[in-house]
């Protein structure tokens, strides 16, 4: 004997002629050793919503109604001459016609009362599927398939709840079977719809359609209950937020209700319970790509290698704090609340009770909220008198997300991972509800940080081994431009062998900012910049990313200003993680450096910044290791701008000193303004970058400072000014050249540190100096420290140049990419 097979089709797979073929396809197809024994419809997409607008303006008396009315009827009848032969239109339209004839009457009606009452309603809506139905039903004996259209009205008797009206399953259960006894053909059955003992119409809840399906399928006991949509199955998320969602090969009737309930749209609710009772699988596939494999929910399900089969969300949601000094001693308080808010016929989503009782948190709709606190507040009046229980507090503006998945059972560390992946991005839970279960954990946040938060869920929890980073750059010039170039050339790398995708949302230069959620083509990225229209404003640029709701956001600073380096504060206490080579934030007041720190102090918010002090080479790193180990600083010296140390390395017998900064500008070492690296301010930053992370608490003014140029050249603000001064004190350079040249030695420029005493001056150093024998623009940094006392810790390499600088800073944020739970 064939195994029976229930189909539904609901939302855009009866949305218009072409999905309606769809149907047709699928329906035809036979299976081995099954037959459909139903094929359940919704309306056309959009009808039901369409029909409950046309009620409400008839009800108003606004007779736009009768408008929007032929509109339908239109669209309905245009179905069928696109769908059927010729020969066979005419009885199908005449059905269409009788039944908007019907429907126009009762409509005339409602608005000759002016009321549309719950039961009227219902009764309107029911035309959506009577409609589909009839369509469907004459498109496949059109097409030659033996079809009969089934008013569920016959079949499905509810209690009269309308709008959400109860099944009687016992009385449902011997129509169904008597009516496909009887009947052989394929019946097409009407979704959502059911009636009362006498024959009033009544609606299942929005949705209803999949229960219809379920229902008659326990009843017939069918194999399996395929349920069709426009989406290849249960996704992990939605995929409207979270674009890597994919779908769910198999999941158990709990995972599935729990994810229905709290937001996904695939499956109604109530769907699970009959099909679950008689253990008949659902099947959950795609219309439009039948051959997709789809969901299986059913209760053999074999574990799953994820923690979590699915994350949802559910929005505008309320939370309602009911707490006081005397909460405790109030019998059945929360007995108490649950029936207030019943009574109010309000629908508590979720609830957590504190172990001490001092308070109860309850989640409702936020279209509930004020109902809910009035409620509340008079069911508690004596004991709000009594000064027992506070007012009722309201927050608004939140949002569920619900975590579930029978993988997460007995698994230490859930828990924290989910929190560890939340804090990390900055977001804060509100309230937080796990049942014994184990299936599901529920927790409230910021509605605003919805869809940050389901993206960083999703990717912790689903793809553990992969981490995306989203970067925003601003400052696309050489330092800029070459990361850029670098993150395009690791990315298969980085992606394959680390697990770290770094995408590159936001790019800013000094005429245009371009942003794209979808991220920026890096082999492109030049004419992707300068062709935006969009030009560069900084604030924008800012509020746009903060707006983005990603998680994992970098803001790169690839400038050398000091505005930019001013909003890092903001950044920081926004969540949003910075990487910079820019020294202009920690050299500036000491009271903003200490502030940034605490900011990055903070659960979820990274600060790197090694490309301050040495391009590419690990200084601050070492720094903070030698104290992080317990190690004491006794003296630092180093030779810190690789802009010096090429030109001094260069500056030899025959040469002219003007002619070295001219080469070492025109290889790109050197700032655009070369004063900038002559005066030695640069150097000076660098070194009270040291000091402070060593832990002294100076100021730049403290820095004893010497630098290479008389102050004439304050006047000097064009290149050619520049080289014209530089010029005439070629003779005073070369005479301290040679002058350390006779004795044996070196110029170096040098900064030091030692008992909080910090310096930058050019000094001329012996051949026993490890500064002595330094290469091209090589950096080094020698540490003496209690453990390092005879001999220093040294670190010396490349100093400057772009290659080494946007590597740091490729660096730093890959650095960020390993801490990504």
């Amino acid at each position: 004997m064939a195994k029976i097979r229930v189909l539904k089709f609901g939302g855009t797979s009866v949305g218009s002629p072409e999905a309606i073929r769809q149907i047709l396809k699928i329906v035809k197809k036979k299976e081995r050793g099954t037959r459909i024994a139903a094929v359940v419809v919704s309306a056309f997409s959009g009808v039901t919503d369409e029909l409950i607008r046309i009620g409400t303006l008839a009800a108003a008396h606004d007779n736009s109604y009768k408008r929007a009315l032929l509109d339908l009827k239109n669209r309905h009848i245009r179905a069928v001459t696109e769908l059927m032969s010729r020969g066979n239109q005419k009885a199908s339209i005449k059905t269409v016609e009788e039944l908007f004839g019907f429907l126009d009457s009762v409509i005339h009606g409602v608005s000759l009362i002016h009321e549309l009452s719950p039961g009227a309603l219902d009764y309107i809506m029911s035309y959506g599927e009577r409609l589909s139905a009839h369509i469907v039903a004459d498109v496949l004996n059109d097409k030659g398939v033996s079809a009969e259209y089934l008013n569920a009205r016959k079949i499905i008797v509810t209690d009269d709840t309308f709008g959400s009206a109860s099944v009687d399953f016992k009385a449902t259960n011997r129509a169904v079977r008597a009516r496909f006894k009887e009947r052989k053909k394929l019946q097409v059955v009407t979704g959502f719809i059911g009636s009362t003992v006498d024959g009033k119409t009544t609606t299942l809840g929005r949705g209803g359609s999949d229960y219809t399906a379920s229902i008659v399928g326990a009843a017939l006991n069918a194999a399996v209950i395929e349920i069709w949509t426009d989406v290849s199955g249960v996704m992990t998320a939605d995929p409207r937020k979270v674009k890597e969602a994919f779908p769910v090969k198999a999941m158990t009737y709990e995972e599935a209700a729990e994810i229905s309930f709290f937001g996904a749209k695939v499956i109604h609710p109530p769907t699970m319970q009959p099909a679950q009772e008689k253990d008949i699988p659902l099947l959950i596939k795609n219309t439009f790509e039948p051959d997709a494999p789809g969901t299986i929910v059913h209760s053999n399900v074999l574990p799953s290698e994820t923690f979590a089969k699915g994350i949802t969300s559910i929005g505008d949601i309320a939370m309602l704090r009911v707490e006081g000094s005397g909460m405790a001693k109030i019998r059945d308080a929360a007995s108490r609340l649950f029936s207030a808010t019943a009574r109010a016929s309000i629908n508590v989503i979720l609830i957590t009770q504190a172990s001490s009782q001092y308070s109860i948190t309850l989640a409702v709709a936020g279209k509930d909220a004020d109902s809910a606190q009035r409620a509340i507040n008079e069911e508690f009046k004596l004991e709000r008198r009594a000064n027992r229980i506070d007012d009722v507090v309201v927050e608004k503006g939140l949002a569920i997300i619900a975590v579930v998945g029978e993988g997460m059972k007995k698994r230490p560390g859930i828990a924290g991972k989910l929190f560890r992946t939340l804090g990390t991005n900055g977001i804060n839970i509100v309230a937080l509800a796990q049942g014994s279960s184990e299936l599901n954990i529920s927790l409230m946040i910021k509605a605003a940080d919805t869809v940050k938060a389901l993206n960083a869920i999703h990717a912790s929890f689903f793809f553990p081994k992969q981490r995306e980073i989203h970067v925003f750059l601003i400052g696309t010039g050489l330092i800029g431009g070459t990361l850029l170039r670098q993150i395009g050339e690791q990315y298969e790398f980085l992606a394959k062998e680390r697990g770290v995708r770094v995408r590159v949302i936001g790019a800013a230069d000094q005429g245009h900012m371009w942003m794209e959620e979808s991220g920026m083509p890096l082999g492109s990225w030049k004419s992707t910049l300068s062709g935006s229209r969009a030009k560069t404003n900084v604030p924008s640029f800012i509020e746009k990313m903060k707006k983005m709701e990603l998680p994992n956001k970098v803001f790169v600073d690839c400038t050398a200003s000091g505005e930019i380096a001013s909003l890092y504060g903001d950044l920081l206490n926004s969540g949003i993680w910075i990487v910079t080579p820019n020294k202009r934030a920690n050299s500036g007041p000491y009271e903003y450096y200490a502030k940034l720190q605490q900011y990055a102090s903070f659960p979820g918010v990274q600060f790197f910044y090694e490309t301050n002090v040495g391009a590419g080479l690990p200084v601050i790193n070492t720094l903070n290791d030698l104290r992080d180990s317990g190690d004491r600083i006794v003296r630092v010296e180093a030779v810190l701008s690789g802009t010096l140390s090429y030109i001094f390395n260069t500056f030899t017998k025959g040469k002219r000193f003007s002619d070295v900064v001219r080469e070492a500008k025109r290889l790109g070492l050197t700032e655009p303004d070369p004063r900038n690296d002559l005066s030695g301010e640069d150097v000076a930053r660098k070194i009270l970058i040291l000091a402070r992370e060593v832990g002294h608490t100076l100021e730049l003014a403290g820095v004893k400072l010497q630098g290479l140029l008389p102050p004439k050249f304050t006047s000097a603000n064009t290149p050619e000014k520049f080289f014209a001064l530089l010029e005439k004190e070629d003779k005073a350079f070369e005479k301290m050249r040679a002058t350390a040249d006779r004795q044996g030695k070196r110029l170096r420029y040098i900064a030091r540190l030692e008992k909080g005493k910090v310096s930058a001056a050019l000094e001329a150093v012996p051949s026993s100096h490890p500064f002595y024998d330094l290469r091209g623009s090589d950096n080094i940094v020698a540490f003496t420290t209690e453990r390092y006392k005879d001999t220093p810790l040294v670190v010396k390499g490349p100093g400057a140049g772009a290659e080494v600088t946007a590597g740091g800073v490729l660096a730093d944020i890959l650095r960020i990419g390993m801490t990504i739970l």
